[in-house]
């Protein structure tokens, strides 16, 4: 008969061998460089935010998160699955508009120091049918801007998804030192898509090539410029400075008033970028007919006195 004492030891023996194995285990699971800035927990379906997260810092944790979890579970993550996979941080992120917050008796003078993911919040991560579906999802969704109508619309496929108000190019030419010659500051119309994001980019004053760091905001305060994604387009085949951004001053939209770029809320720059990711297509049109919620067609205004439309 076996002893009880050999029974014992075989019982101890069983406990700190899996014992071990589960350490192996939530080792492996946990990304070597999350450090203090989060942890991972589920068996990789979230990650728990162990700090708050400015505006700043989000874009920087994003990376350094999506590297961890791609070289540990070989998923093809990137940040717009991600941040799709969990829209309340668009929302979050919408929400950080200077004059949404004013609304709300809060004004901002740094938009960069407001916290966008708090401490003790989950992340969740998608699974690679998830990430497919994202994907295919990604791939059906276009950018639809008609210039004298100065809205810009999300589609996927033939639905509809968003309709944003926006600013467009004037009707003139200008010198512009920026690009060291006279400049037609109409926007262009064309077919193209998305070639670039710039995640923190740099204020210049095209005219006079100076950089600014603060603006005067439509309620007459100042205020720091904010870090909202550009989005750079090429029309046509061409890269022409054409941008998609936010504008700190709404009360130019619904004009024709920018030099060539597409201007839009702060929040609702946010939407458009994590629907539009790099190769998005884009269709910028001048349609002077428009067909209104009703079904009734409205001639609008021709800002650019075209005569041949070309859509």
């Amino acid at each position: 008969m076996i002893s009880f004492k050999m029974i014992l030891k075989s019982v101890v023996f069983i406990l700190l061998f899996s014992t071990f194995i589960l350490k192996s285990v939530n080792k492996n699971l946990i990304p070597n460089n999350l450090g203090r800035n989060y942890t991972k927990l589920d068996s990789f379906k979230s990650v728990l935010v162990t700090r708050n997260i400015q505006i700043k810092n989000y874009f920087n944790y994003l990376d350094s998160l999506i590297k961890s979890i791609n070289n540990k579970s070989n998923l093809p993550l990137t940040e717009h699955i991600l941040v799709r996979y969990n829209p309340w941080i668009i929302d979050t992120l919408l929400n950080t508009d200077y004059y949404t917050m004013m609304e709300k008796d809060s004004f901002v003078y740094n938009q960069k120091e407001l916290i966008v993911l708090r401490k003790g919040i989950k992340i969740l991560i998608p699974d690679s049918l998830e990430i497919e579906k994202l994907i295919k999802t990604f791939s059906s969704t276009f950018l639809d801007i008609n210039i004298p109508e100065y809205k810009l619309r999300i589609f996927q496929d033939s639905l509809l998804l968003y309709e944003f108000p926006i600013r467009v190019g004037r009707n003139e030419r200008k010198y512009l030192k920026m690009g060291d010659r006279v400049t037609n500051l109409k926007t262009i119309n064309g077919i193209g898509k998305i070639v670039d994001h710039v995640k923190n980019p740099d204020y210049y004053n095209p005219a006079n090539g100076r950089q600014y760091f603060v603006t005067r905001r439509d309620d007459d305060k100042i205020t720091k410029l904010p870090q909202i994604p550009w989005l750079v387009t090429e029309i046509n085949g061409v890269r022409n400075g054409q941008l998609i951004h936010p504008t700190t001053n709404p009360k130019t939209l619904n004009k024709a008033y920018s030099n060539g770029c597409i201007g839009t809320k702060e929040g609702d720059a946010w939407v458009i970028y994590y629907y539009a990711p790099i190769n998005t297509k884009v269709n910028i049109r001048y349609d002077l007919l428009n067909i209104n919620k009703q079904g009734d067609t409205i001639s609008l205004k021709n800002i650019y006195g075209i005569k041949q439309l070309i859509n």
